[in-house]
């Protein structure tokens, strides 16, 4: 689970985004601050618990850029992503050069901030259950532009990650293969994986195999088929 603080100055703000919050797979809310100064009080603390701080940039007291500012000036460990009116380039360039993992301008359609937290759902998996890189995996944490960009494969489903999969099918050891495998070479969740083997299989570039245990669990594990690299290729 990944636990989200949300620095927002209006609670009204605050109360939607943790809403919209709720509505998306792997995140938990932690808490809300109303500025700047109780967020960095939060996050000072040792063992914080926090991977994700959503913040606001235009507060009543401060600005939001400074806590970003002093963030990465003490080391803390958390990622910043930027949920702000604020779209002059500017603010938007200082964000990015000091490491905010998306910038969100408000008003904001709800797909756009769950493709957000999707994009960012698969890169903390990826880097916190990898200790080596292939090129493929690098790509996805370093390449955020790919992150927003929708694929005819479904929402939340992401060129760069279908890519990476991809990928790891093609050197795989056998000709067939279950979620579970591939999520232990990439690096990527199970449930994340799961979800583009599923949408492979819609578009006819895997086949599905169930078998049975002893104990009569089903075994889903899948192939390519003989046309995946032409229906693949329009895809990534």
């Amino acid at each position: 689970m990944i636990n989200v603080l949300i620095v927002e100055d209006d609670p009204m703000v605050a109360e939607m985004n943790k809403f919209y919050l709720s509505q998306v797979d792997g995140f938990h809310c932690v808490g809300w601050a109303g500025s700047t100064v109780q967020a960095l009080e939060r996050l000072q603390q040792t063992n914080h618990g926090i991977d994700l701080v959503m913040l606001d940039i235009y507060m009543k007291e401060h600005n939001g850029l400074e806590l970003l500012a002093d963030i990465r000036h003490a080391n803390i460990e958390v990622d910043v992503m930027i949920i702000s009116a604020a779209s002059d380039k500017t603010s938007i360039r200082y964000a990015l050069q000091n490491g905010a993992v998306d910038y969100l301008i408000k008003p904001f359609e709800f797909e756009r901030f769950r493709a957000a937290l999707a994009a960012y759902r698969e890169r903390h998996s990826l880097l916190y259950n990898s200790n080596h890189f292939a090129q493929a995996q690098l790509d996805l944490l370093t390449q955020p532009t790919h992150a927003s960009e929708k694929t005819d494969l479904g929402k939340g489903l992401t060129r760069v990650t279908l890519k990476l999969i991809w990928e790891t099918i093609n050197v795989h050891p056998g000709s067939v293969f279950s979620s579970e495998e591939i999520a232990g070479q990439t690096g990527l969740s199970r449930v994340s994986v799961g979800k583009y083997l599923t949408a492979m299989q819609e578009l006819g570039i895997l086949e599905l195999e169930t078998t049975y245990g002893m104990i009569g669990r089903p075994v889903k594990r899948y192939r390519t088929t003989s046309g995946a690299d032409a229906i693949i290729g329009k895809y990534i």
